[in-house]
């Protein structure tokens, strides 16, 4: 008998999960506006299901879950990432008000969303504090996604929330036309202040070796697929955030993230070179006196 899954967003990742997940089970998909799609059912419908996965974005999720979600004892997998910009809150913070532990998971690794619902072939990573229920959850990807399993939530976290905001670094890298060398340069040291924040929170450095780290980072700080790194390539052209956003026409997570570091660098007086000078730029700062900031340091 198959799984019912109930996958709520019904965003460009989350129709691609949906569509990924029905190859070994029974998946429904909602969102807060009904959405054309085969397999779509009111919200209060899908939230019956006994396994979720949730792609709801970082900055929408804690109002999301406030309004919504009711818990009765489901077991949820997190395909969203990100730093909450107005509390600092990483997401297994916002979902612990409301899920306990053991019942939660979060999915990190390389993962573009319009290469998984061509049946494209990656790894993945599920990370929870209860290694059945990630265990679980892996098992429900289909045979194009291998899914590995890992009790390193904050290393997950950090990673996927951090390598947005180092993937629009290297849009705007590539949008001043500086070149691989310099790109690769740029990727190389965002990799190390990733881990050495990452490290602030205990978490293990094999994530940030791992699919975790360094796999989704090398995929979303090389590619105009990459929402985040189209971003760079706006702010690279002199266009302000809405400019960029406006023409995205959807959510841009390591906007949001940045936001959050550079609040969280002043508190804990971190050093996060890259991710401030992102911030500077986000803040209107022109992008090549960012570069001739970070290359003095």
């Amino acid at each position: 008998m198959k799984t019912k899954i109930g996958v709520i967003g019904a965003g460009k990742w989350g129709m691609a999960l949906a569509y990924a997940l029905s190859e070994k089970n029974d998946v429904v998909i909602s969102s807060r506006r009904p959405r054309d799609l085969d397999n779509f059912v009111p919200m209060q419908e899908a939230l019956k299901c006994e396994y979720l996965v949730i792609t709801v974005p970082a900055q929408q999720i804690a109002f999301w879950l406030e309004d919504n979600f009711t818990f009765t004892n489901q077991k949820i997998l997190v395909a969203s990432k990100g730093i909450e910009a107005s509390s600092g809150k990483f997401l297994n913070e916002i979902y612990e008000k409301h899920v306990p532990n053991e019942n939660i998971s979060f999915l990190s690794g390389p993962s573009f969303a319009a290469e998984v619902i061509k049946s494209l072939p990656t790894a993945l990573v599920v990370n929870g504090y209860n290694e059945e229920v990630s265990e679980k959850f892996a098992s429900f990807f289909p045979s194009f996604i291998k899914a590995y399993t890992s009790t390193d939530v904050m290393g997950a976290e950090v990673a996927g929330a951090y390598k947005n905001v180092i993937a629009i670094a290297a849009g705007i890298c590539e949008g001043l036309g500086l070149g691989k060398n310099a790109a690769a340069a740029l990727i190389s040291r965002g990799l190390v202040e990733m881990l050495r924040f990452g490290k602030e929170y205990g978490a293990k450095e094999e994530s940030f070796i791992g699919l975790s780290g360094a796999g989704d980072l090398f995929l979303t700080a090389s590619s105009s697929m990459s929402r985040n790194f189209r971003v760079g390539l706006g702010l690279a052209k002199g266009k302000s955030q809405e400019e960029i956003l406006e023409e995205l026409g959807e959510v841009a997570e390591g906007i949001g993230t940045t936001y959050a570091l550079h609040e969280i660098s002043k508190q804990k007086d971190l050093y996060l070179p890259i991710a401030r000078e992102v911030y500077a730029t986000l803040e209107g700062k022109d992008p090549l006196e960012s570069l001739r900031d970070l290359l003095s340091q």
